[in-house]
């Protein structure tokens, strides 16, 4: 579909016979690398002591999910320019970036619109708030009610667990819809966020919890995520190309709430009990 579009741009843009424009600079406000989070925020989303990084103990080694922050060219920066609504989304970037648009002094007169389709244009979020424990993904239990002294007990991973996230309703566009999402959570907390985190099996960690005599012992392991949730803005595209204007106008703009669960890649976050009943 996108190629098909690429296509036409080029067929239909060619007919004004202009030097092409594909430059790319530093992106400018709405599309440049993020900074780091506020203190403030840093604060909301600092890991507590439970929580341990097991990138270097992981027996599956997961790969980084860090989503590019595509550079608009300077045809991209112009034509975004020109839109009463805000376009963050990667993908229509993309297609843009590698749209050639040509002019000439001679083209009074010339007139062409190409539908580009219906795009999830922008995400605005709402709330951004940590889980730390979003699913159990291991028990590691030792019975110590016959013993004498303490017995020390410490994570051990019993068995692969694949710990998934996803968006909380079905909307159009689902896989757009979640890179944007998941930009904008990894930009406000710091965080390694992946929809997909893989925790291997025989992953350890030296941490030690001690099981006093005459009771039972729990080592509780949780796989952290984010909730973010928000609205996305939806519209039709559409390239008008009016003389030596290159203009992008978006219809029928609708908007949806929106949430999604993003686990935190390598952490685990453990909780330990003692009792002295089988739970």
């Amino acid at each position: 579909m996108k190629k098909n579009l690429i296509i036409l741009l080029s067929m239909v843009l060619l007919l004004s016979c202009f030097t092409s424009v594909s430059a790319e600079k530093a992106p400018e406000k709405g599309n440049k690398k993020p900074e780091p989070p506020k203190q403030e925020e840093k604060a909301k989303y600092a890991i507590p002591d439970s929580v341990m990084n097991i990138t270097k103990e992981n027996t599956y080694p997961n790969p980084t999910e860090d989503l590019p922050y595509l550079q608009p060219s300077d045809l991209t920066k112009d034509l975004l320019s020109t839109s009463k609504v805000k376009i963050e989304n990667p993908d229509l970037i993309r297609l843009l970036n590698e749209t050639t648009i040509n002019s000439t002094p001679f083209a009074l007169g010339y007139r062409a619109i190409v539908y580009l389709g219906e795009w999830p244009l922008n995400y605005e979020s709402t709330e951004t708030s940590p889980n730390w424990e979003y699913q159990k993904i291991n028990t590691n239990y030792y019975d110590n009610r016959g013993g004498k002294s303490p017995y020390q007990i410490h994570y051990v991973q019993e068995q692969q667990k694949t710990v998934k996230g996803g968006l909380t309703a079905k909307i159009k566009n689902a896989e757009d819809v979640q890179k944007m999402m998941m930009l904008t959570a990894a930009k406000k907390t710091g965080l390694p966020l992946s929809f997909e985190t893989i925790v291997g099996a025989g992953t350890k960690k030296d941490q030690i919890y001690n099981i006093q005599p005459k009771r039972l012992g729990y080592l509780y392991g949780y796989a952290p995520a984010i909730n973010e949730k928000g609205k996305v803005t939806f519209g039709e595209v559409y390239l008008m190309l009016k003389g030596n204007k290159k203009l992008i106008v978006v219809k029928n703009v609708t908007s949806q709430g929106i949430g999604a669960w993003i686990p935190i890649q390598d952490h685990v976050s453990f909780g330990f009990v003692a009792s002295e009943r089988p739970r």
